[in-house]
Formats: structure tokens, C-alpha cells, sequence
């Protein structure tokens, strides 16, 4: 479903009329709107809901009402009560048996008591608040009768994304649900009555209907419920705000669907229920809209401190690399649209791999206690064990069963035999002791258990990394949008088009092509801002385009200070601009600035030193103002297969590629116009800022392409 509305109930059991701490909250999104109620009683609660389905039904609207209580308890339970083992079964006979005013007067501990009459010893129900003694329900947590757990496996799965998930069973205590459920269920019964299939509680009916209910958990939002909340103001109030924000945004964008399909048993769901976005904490936390403005740099981020004229590379780029922050929003996208972008969280493992123990090799299985030194025989049982066909039985203890790689590991079998090292006589196999305990067979979650991070916020996420997640069972990853580039050319003498006619003092307009292409190569949206005349108003214009469509603008000529750079200028007059010299051969001028709050980017005019500061020092930034952190090239050491003299005072980078023998060769010449340097290379030799002579067989250090992203 991709519900227009959506409403988070907070329920209170409270036994008189209550607003603000501990009563009943509401919340409903619609699109940018917010409503928040606060109903006294839960007769009025249910009043307001119905109203609500009814209008929404009306509108013809679809309609997702989320819940903050248990919808089923744990397996055995409802069987137990009603016959059945089905939850609506249990809520019909609840909603029979509790007594519960207009006034909020009920007798649900009452009602606790006379369940937990229907199982030997205490029962599972407990908890009485303050002084209160209820006969048959114990005060503190009795011995669960056999057969009941003390969690459905919903909440196991919720206190492993967030924690803190309470027993159904206790019904007094800080965080307590289990009065909730008692008073909440039989209004879910009422209301499946009222609205008849229009209406589907989940996951007990298909999430088809014009209106669905669903169990919901706001504690999964709880670091931004805390970052939320106002001094004075009700935290349960929070928790339905945002829980509705989350999932309104999950709809609006397409992503619910993930939600309505838990990796759970079909018996398990009909009988225990599951809470929405369990094991997808990350998906419904990044689904907020963000709580502030989106990050903007600092106006004076690039600014150098007084009297600094020249700056040296490391100083410059540790100075980038503390004054940038990513600068993106965050969506959620599905893992096969996922490739190259970069983690806005951590993502965990929504399931443990391997999921189950399982065989490593083709052998026989056995219980490893059953064997010792020297020949062993051990009869074989009928049957085997495949991947994807686990045996359903269980093996004696002295016998084998055959198994296959990856076969889950049957009853009875802890260890296996690989097949080369048996024999067979007909009914048993025969092999030489003693064997490891465990052998040839691999634990669950030996690579990755279930809940444990699995990648990093800020990883940009490659073919391996998908292989990894599709594993683990996570279908959508929380990511930084896509940082948008957008490259500006400016000057007289370029000519935009390629292959247009240009007279002796025209050039082509050779960055635009290169810095697109590199944007697009590092995983970025390239945006095209074309070519511009040194005009003011224009190249003015093409800024104001940029920062309305892209995160960073990289320019490329007038960055320097002569007659007409103008776009030192403008950035100067109309922005905040640092132009840092830089002291690097080639690629002295480097301008730095904001224009309407978005970072541009001034590379030199030169092809040559455009490249090179693109490689320096942008693609860095970029990858920091993108959210994948700093990225600074790798280098390794090779002998030199040139000779220079190098003056002090400018780290300099070389044209250069590596010969048969993996020496660094060097491009001809050195001059910043001869872009076929660029193309013959296949990396750049990087020489410190100190002087000195370099040698045939000296190491230096080579940065490769590959190093830069670009093979």
C-alpha cells in the first residue's frame, strides 16, 4: 500500500481521565501537514479513530493507522484461551471479557488474573503497581508455565534494532505494554467489526485494504525522538509525531513495502503478529524529514589566515579536509539502484549468514560425541541432506546421515566427514579417527550475525558490498542523495563546440569535457552549466544556475587576478572568495568561495593544471562534501627511470607512466599546455616540496589513475 495518510496511536491503560504524561496520544500525517490530539479516555481514542477511518474511507484516501502496542502474544497463548491459535480469535475474547468505561475505569489486572487462572503455577501475567494486591497476579515475575516465551519473536527482532522492548507480560513498570494490550486489543476488535474488509489489522489480513492497522514501535526512533524533544514537551507526544513522519515519508517515496514482507513464518505471523519496520529500523529513521536546514559551509570555510601568501599542499588540504561536511540529503533507495552510492548510516544484518549451521563440504554428518580414535563405522540413516531440502528428522546419536555442501546441519549433527576420506560398505561408512569437533561445517553467523553492523556509514557501496547486504537479507540502504557537480567554462577565447570552426586565436573548450567526465566517473550527478563569454552578468547568471541545481560548482580559467578573470571577481564582490596560491607545479591559482551558499570550486584555465588540481584537491573535497569522508590518493614507491633537479619550495607533480620494469617514466616535457601528457600518462610522479636531484633508480613516489578512480 502507499497510504495518503498516516496515523501513530500511543495507548495508555490508565484508570481515570488523563491528558499530557502517561495518556493517550494521536498523531496523523497528510503530505507536509501535521495533527497531533491527546484524548482523555480511550473511549473518546476510539471515538476519534473511527471518525477518522470513516473520512478517510469517504475521500477515498488509503490509510495506515499504526498502534504502539502488541497486537498477539507470544505462541501457545492464544490456543490456550480461545482454541485457536489466532490472534483476532484472542482479541474478540478479550474484547468479551474486559470491563472498560467511558470514565476509563476497567479491571484489566482483574482480567490478568482470571488468565493466568487457565495455566498451572502463577501464570505469565505480573506486575502490580504501588500498594495494589491483586489475588493471582503476582507482583513480581513468576516462572513462565511451560511452553510460553517471554517474547513474540517481533520484539527479539525490535530489541536487536532498538532495544528495550518490554515483555508482554508484565503489566506494571517503567515501559511496561502489557495493561496497553489488554484495554488496546479489544478496540482492534471493535473496529474490524465496524469496518468489515475495508479495514485490515496486519499482518493478520492482507495489507490490501483501503485502511490497514499495524503494530508500530516509535522506540526505533528513539535517538531522534530525543534530539526532538522540546523542554516541557510529552516524549510520547515525540515519539507519534515522528513515528507518522517516518512512515509518510516512506510512502511518499514508494518504500513501505519492505515493511508489510518479515522474514517470519506464516504460523508465527498468525498467531504472534510482527511490528511494522522491525529489522528496518535504519529505513524508517532516514525517512524523517531533517530536523534542521540542510548543512551549509561556513562563509569563511576557505578563508587563510593573515599574512599567509603561499600555501603548501598539506596545509591546504588539511584545511579543506577539517572545514568540509557533507552538504546532501539523505533517501532510501533499493539495493539494486544502490551501486557507488554512499551510506548515510551503519546498516546491520537483518539476518545472521549463514543463516542456520551448515555443511562446508560434500561428506556425512554425525554427532561428533559419538566417535573416537581409529576406525570408526557408523550406519547410515535413510535420507540426506541438501542445500535448500534440510532433513526434517533428527540423526541417532552413532550414526551418519549424507549431507551436501551448504545443507543446513541436521538434529543430531555437529560434525562432518569430507567424502574423500570414507569408505562405504553398503550401510554405514567407515573412516579413521579422531576428527575435530565442528569439522567441515560452518556456524551461523560466523560471517555476519544478525543485528551486527555490517558496512559503514560514509562507505560507497560496490558490487561486493551489494553481494554482502543481499546476503544478510537487507533490501534497501539509507544514502546520501547523489552529490550534483555542476562545471562552468569561461572565457572569450574558447569555443564550446567541439569540431566548430575557430579561428587561429580560439581555442576548444577542453576542461568542461574532462571535469564532467571526472564528476561522473567518482559517482556524481554531472551538471552541465556550458560555456560562457567573460562577461559579469553572464558568468553571473551560470553561478546563480548552479547553485540552484547542484551541491558544488567547479569553474575552470579566470580564477587568477589579471584584467579579465572575472570570476575571481564576481566571487569576491558577490560571494566570499579565498584564492589560495598554492605551492604546486602546475596549478598555482586556486579559487575558493561561496556563492549563494554553495562551495565553488576556480581551477586554473589550463588543462593540464585543471587536472591536476581536480585530482589534488577537488576530488577530495567532493568526496567529503558527498559523505563518503576524505579520500586522499594511494602512492607506492618506484625507482626513478629519469633524472631532474628539482628547486624548493613547490611540490610538483609529473606526467608519468611505468616502463616493462616498473619504473616511473616521465612525460617529455613539462610544460602545462601539452595535454597529451595527460593521455600518455598513467599516473603522476609526485615530488616533495624540498629541492634536490633525483636520480635513475631513486624511488619517488607514483600516484596511479586507478588511485584516483580512474583506471
Amino acid at each position: 500500500m502507499r497510504p495518503e495518510r498516516v496515523i501513530v496511536v500511543d495507548w495508555s491503560a490508565a484508570g481515570r481521565p488523563r491528558t499530557g504524561k502517561g495518556s493517550i496520544w494521536i498523531a496523523q500525517a497528510a503530505g507536509q501537514s501535521l495533527e497531533t490530539e491527546n484524548p482523555a479516555t480511550r473511549h473518546a481514542a476510539e471515538a476519534r479513530l473511527a471518525e477518522r477511518i470513516a473520512a478517510a474511507l469517504a475521500a477515498g484516501e488509503q490509510l495506515l493507522v499504526g498502534v504502539d502496542f502488541g497486537f498477539g502474544y507470544p505462541a501457545g497463548f492464544a490456543r490456550r484461551v480461545t482454541g485457536q491459535a489466532d490472534a483476532p480469535a484472542l482479541w474478540d475474547w478479550l474484547a468479551t471479557a474486559l470491563h472498560d468505561g467511558p470514565d476509563n475505569a476497567n479491571d484489566h489486572r482483574a482480567l490478568a488474573a482470571r488468565l493466568n487462572a487457565m495455566w498451572p503455577g502463577d501464570g505469565p501475567f505480573w506486575g502490580n503497581p504501588g500498594s495494589l494486591d491483586h489475588p493471582g497476579l503476582p507482583r513480581t515475575r513468576p516462572e513462565l508455565p511451560a511452553g510460553l516465551a517471554d517474547f513474540r519473536a517481533t520484539e527479539i527482532v525490535a530489541r536487536a534494532g532498538a532495544g528495550r522492548a518490554k515483555s508482554p507480560w508484565q503489566l506494571a513498570g517503567a515501559g511496561a505494554v502489557g495493561a496497553q494490550m489488554l484495554t488496546g486489543l479489544p478496540m482492534l476488535s471493535r473496529l474490524r467489526r465496524r469496518f468489515g474488509a475495508a479495514l485490515a489489522v496486519w499482518p493478520f489480513d492482507a495489507a490490501d485494504a483501503p485502511v490497514v492497522m499495524a503494530e508500530v514501535y516509535p522506540a526505533m526512533l528513539r535517538a531522534e525522538v530525543a534530539a526532538a524533544q522540546g523542554e516541557g514537551e510529552q516524549r510520547d507526544a515525540v515519539e507519534v509525531r515522528l513515528m507518522a513522519l517516518a512512515l509518510a515519508g516512506l510512502s511518499a517515496r514508494g518504500g513501505l513495502a519492505p515493511l508489510f514482507a518479515p522474514d517470519a513464518p506464516r504460523e508465527v505471523l498468525a498467531e504472534e503478529g510482527w511490528i511494522l519496520g522491525a529489522g528496518h529500523e535504519t529505513a524508517l529513521r532516514a525517512a524523517l524529514p531533517a530536523g534542521v536546514d540542510p548543512p551549509r559551509l561556513r562563509d569563511d570555510c576557505f578563508a587563510m589566515p593573515q599574512g599567509v601568501d603561499w600555501v603548501p599542499v598539506d596545509d591546504a588540504l588539511a584545511r579543506l579536509r577539517a572545514d568540509l561536511r557533507p552538504v546532501t540529503g539523505v533517501q532510501d533507495v533499493p539495493l539494486a539502484q544502490a551501486a557507488g552510492r554512499v551510506l548515510a548510516a551503519d546498516v546491520t544484518a537483518r539476518r545472521s549468514n549463514p543463516p542456520a549451521p551448515n555443511s562446508a563440504v560434500d561428506g556425512y554428518g554425525f554427532a561428533h560425541a559419538a566417535i573416537g580414535t581409529g576406525p570408526q563405522r557408523l550406519p547410515l540413516v535413510a535420507g540426506r541432506a541438501v542445500a535448500g531440502q534440510p532433513f526434517a528428522g533428527a540423526v541417532p546419536a552413532g550414526a551418519a546421515i549424507r549431507i551436501l555442501t551448504g545443507a543446513i546441519l541436521p538434529a543430531g549433527v555437529d560434525t562432518v566427514v569430507l567424502e574423500e576420506d570414507t569408505a562405504r560398505d553398503g550401510a554405514a561408512i567407515v573412516f579413521d579417527g579422531p576428527l575435530k569437533q565442528g569439522a567441515n561445517t560452518r556456524k551461523a553467523g560466523e560471517d555476519v550475525a544478525s543485528g551486527a553492523r555490517a558496512l559503514p556509514r560514509g562507505h560507497r557501496l560496490r558490487p561486493p558490498d551489494l553481494a554482502l547486504l543481499t546476503a544478510l537479507g537487507v533490501a534497501q540502504v539509507p544514502v546520501y542523495r547523489r552529490l550534483a557537480v555542476a562545471v562552468l567554462s569561461t572565457g572569450d577565447e574558447l569555443v564550446a563546440q567541439p569540431g566548430a570552426p575557430a579561428a587561429p586565436h580560439r581555442i576548444y573548450d577542453a576542461n568542461r569535457p574532462m571535469l564532467l567526465s571526472l564528476a561522473a566517473r567518482w559517482g556524481y550527478a554531472p551538471v552541465d552549466l556550458g560555456h560562457v563569454r567573460d562577461n559579469p552578468g553572464a558568468i553571473a547568471a551560470a553561478l546563480d544556475r548552479g547553485a540552484a541545481e547542484a551541491d558544488v560548482i567547479l569553474t575552470s580559467g579566470g580564477a587568477s587576478a589579471g584584467d579579465e578573470d572575472h570570476v575571481s571577481r564576481l566571487l569576491r564582490d558577490g560571494g566570499t572568495l579565498s584564492s589560495w596560491r598554492i605551492a604546486m607545479k602546475p596549478g598555482r591559482p586556486l579559487a575558493l568561495a561561496l556563492w549563494n551558499g554553495v562551495p565553488v570550486v576556480g581551477l586554473p584555465g589550463n588543462p593540464v593544471a585543471a587536472f591536476v588540481c581536480a585530482f589534488v584537491f577537488a576530488r577530495p573535497a567532493l568526496s567529503m562534501l558527498a559523505g563518503a569522508g576524505w579520500q586522499a590518493p594511494q602512492g607506492f614507491q618506484v625507482p626513478a627511470a629519469f633524472a631532474k633537479v628539482k628547486k624548493p619550495g613547490r611540490r610538483e607533480y609529473l606526467r608519468a607512466r611505468l616502463d616493462a620494469e616498473g619504473r616511473a617514466e616521465v612525460f617529455a616535457s613539462e610544460g602545462s599546455g601539452r595535454i597529451s601528457g595527460l593521455s600518455w600518462a598513467t599516473g603522476l610522479v609526485e615530488l616533495p616540496d624540498e629541492g634536490g636531484a633525483v636520480a635513475p633508480g631513486d624511488m619517488v613516489r607514483f600516484l596511479p589513475y586507478g588511485g584516483f578512480d580512474l583506471g
